[in-house]
């Protein structure tokens, strides 16, 4: 037995132990970057953004999202991403390593954009115990997918897991977000997506400053089902468009008939009777941050799943910080040779 419990630890401890080691051949140098939060409501308030996905370059976007909410609202924020073992790059392709996600500890908010990881024991620990505390989590794009375990420990957290008529079937995505991956609604890198706000949701506080069209990405929309909608609020619908540019026409037939949901609000069910705030968008590439309606969207959300949607601004500055050009999405898109460190605030 004891044999047996060795040999299951092993690949974790490989990791964290290559991890250790990579910090140290490249002279200890931090495989994460914190944005310093300074006045502004969000002042003494932590955010931990979670990065790893192949396509949608979370590695580029959830900086510059960091960057506004630390520079332009007051949070600090610390940015997490898939370390190469090797040489302390980021790379996304490396699905069993995100360090610093001990940060979760005495995090306020995880924002979280990963696809398909299969993180070791130790890490996943620091999200499942904040999950389980019910705290609040935003969700972009793929995190509906976050995680494909191949371990048992953390098997429910899976994005197939399945666990009929039970809390945790189809994983983390439906279970805290409300919904997992199903398949792509409009045509992915053909057809673009329009935001539209749902009825009723017109005076919702994430929505303020925002009207129909303002919210507009290059991403297709995704099908979504959201099975559980005692808990869900819809916010934004997604229009398909027959091409990629924000004034393009909406499909006829199908695709928008009905819309699918891109935006909406769950209360995920946590550990000892607790309950959750959790925000979710199928949006979110680096490439749809350069809509300024997404990001206020993204800003507002926060503020929300932090429980301070009262200090909501009547429009959320959100202007980017620093350059922003990010690159198209793409499989096995990312830069190479790119550090934590590098993305600093000069």
């Amino acid at each position: 037995m004891a044999t047996l419990l060795r040999a299951r630890m092993l690949p974790g401890l490989l990791v964290a132990a290559a991890a250790a080691l990579t910090c140290a051949r490249s002279g200890a140098e931090t495989p994460w970057v914190v944005y310093q939060g300074g006045d502004g409501p969000g002042k003494g308030k932590n955010i931990v953004f979670v990065s790893g996905d192949e396509e949608y370059r979370s590695e580029e976007g959830l900086p510059q999202l960091a960057k506004i909410l630390a520079k332009r609202h007051g949070f600090t924020c610390t940015v997490l991403f898939a370390i190469d073992l090797k040489d302390g790059t980021i790379n996304p392709n490396e699905t069993r390593n995100i360090p610093g996600l001990e940060a979760l500890k005495t995090a306020d908010l995880m924002v979280i954009q990963t696809r398909f990881r299969d993180l070791p024991d130790e890490q996943m620990k620091y999200i499942a115990d904040y999950v389980e505390a019910g705290k609040p989590v935003v969700g972009l794009r793929t995190a509906t997918h976050a995680f494909a375990p191949s371990g048992k420990t953390y098997a429910k957290y899976g994005w197939n897991y399945q666990d009929k008529d039970g809390p945790w079937d189809r994983g983390f995505g439906r279970h805290v977000l409300g919904e997992t991956w199903i398949n792509h609604w409009g045509a992915h890198g053909r057809q673009s997506t329009r935001g539209l706000i749902a009825k009723g949701q017109e005076d919702n506080p994430i929505l303020r400053g925002i009207k129909d069209g303002d919210v507009w990405g290059p991403t297709d929309v995704y099908e979504v089902r959201l099975p559980l909608p005692e808990s869900c609020t819809v916010l934004v619908l997604g229009q398909v468009l027959e091409n990629m540019k924000p004034d393009d026409k909406p499909v006829e037939g199908k695709k928008n008939d009905p819309m699918m949901p891109v935006a909406w609000t769950n209360s995920y069910k946590a550990a000892e009777g607790k309950t959750g705030r959790a925000f979710a968008t199928t949006m979110g590439a680096a490439t749809d941050l350069q809509s300024e309606g997404l990001r206020r969207l993204l800003v507002n959300a926060c503020y929300w799943a932090l429980g301070m949607e009262d200090k909501i601004p009547a429009k959320s500055d959100v202007e980017l910080v620093g350059e922003y050009k990010p690159h198209p999405f793409a499989g096995n898109g990312y830069q190479k040779g790119v550090k934590p460190s590098d993305l600093e605030i000069k």
